[in-house]
């Protein structure tokens, strides 16, 4: 079949992720991955739209009208959550404005789609995280445990002790890691800030034995975390182990919560019960790599725990056990309602 020739829409795309993205706006590679599946859903959906492939849409395609079936078709159909479908969206309005520069002629349509609104998120999802004894479960090694278990211990164990983000994780080198006191990894986040995060002795011994089980193929640039053909782990196969381990928890996870537990529940459990601890809040967003403290200070509203305890130093008294008799009753009010009646 021959192959059709470079055409407006493409030219800009290549231009757009090659060089305006990396070299002018300096984004990391993960943000571009995220925009390019946003457009490649986006190309795929238009194709599908109009029965014409992926090369052959235009300029002329990359209408307002198709944004706005484009992003009803990932809530309704795909069911993508709000803040997936606007990440999609923002990607897309980011291309929009940089066309536009690059094809002014077609200014006016790329101006209706970036008027294309994103939809606020009028109910926020509840934060998911393990307790003590989910974590315990979660981590518990069957009696015999062959070297995939052993893999997926170190794994969600050092995710506990990090609480870094799962792409975080997969990205950790051998080179990365230091198993010797002090121990420590070192992590890359989001827009390139490097950090230290302290691990316990036990993840540490847990990492060294999986080095040791990789043998002599293990250098230093080698991804600590790989699956049975030796390539990294994707954060798609670490969501099927986390389900594949979760499942396995002998009923101590019910299997209700274990479908809404995902990666990223790990981080904000170990946020949580560093809270809980006591540790500040301006250290665990240091631990955490949080951009602003705001984002840390979710986590003060979505443990109960807390706000038991908050509630109970304003007001020891109505937390505190009644005691028995008139008075007890007559502080809450409740023998002048029962006077009443």
């Amino acid at each position: 079949m021959k192959r059709a020739a470079p055409n407006d829409l493409g030219l800009c795309l290549v231009k757009f992720f090659q060089t305006y993205l990396p070299s002018l706006r300096g984004v990391s590679a993960h943000t571009i991955q995220s925009y390019r599946d946003a457009i490649v859903l986006y190309l795929r959906f238009v194709s599908s739209q109009t029965g014409r492939h992926a090369d052959q849409i235009d300029l002329d395609g990359f209408t307002a009208q198709s944004v706005a079936d484009f992003v009803t078709f990932l809530e309704h159909t795909r069911h993508n959550r709000l803040g997936t479908r606007n990440a999609r969206l923002a990607a897309i309005h980011t291309f929009a404005r940089f066309a536009a520069a690059e094809h002014p002629e077609c200014m006016a349509e790329l101006q209706r789609v970036l008027a294309v609104p994103f939809k606020r998120n009028a109910r926020r999802d509840p934060i998911e995280y393990l307790e003590q004894t989910e974590v315990a479960a979660l981590l518990k090694l069957p009696a015999q445990p062959t070297a995939s278990h052993q893999r997926d211990h170190a794994l969600f164990a050092l995710m506990f002790n990090t609480g870094a983000r799962v792409q975080e994780v997969l990205d950790l080198r051998v080179r990365d890691v230091r198993l010797d006191p002090p121990c420590q990894v070192r992590s890359l986040g989001k827009g390139g800030k490097v950090r230290i995060c302290p691990i316990w002795a036990q993840t540490a011994a847990k990492l060294r034995q999986l080095m040791e089980q990789s043998g002599s193929s293990l250098d230093a640039d080698s991804p600590l975390f790989v699956n049975r053909s030796r390539k990294k782990l994707t954060r798609f196969g670490v969501r099927y182990l986390l389900q594949k381990r979760l499942a396995a928890c002998d009923g101590s996870i019910d299997a209700d919560r274990a479908k809404r537990i995902h990666p990223h529940s790990l981080r904000h459990t170990t946020a949580i019960h560093l809270l809980k601890a006591g540790v500040d809040f301006a250290t665990i967003s240091q631990w955490h790599g949080h951009a602003s403290l705001n984002t840390t200070m979710q986590y003060a509203r979505a443990d109960i725990d807390l706000k038991r305890q908050a509630l109970a130093q304003v007001f020891p008294d109505v937390l505190a056990p009644p005691r028995a008799g008139r008075v007890a009753l007559d502080r809450l009010g409740v023998v002048h309602w029962l006077r009443r009646l």
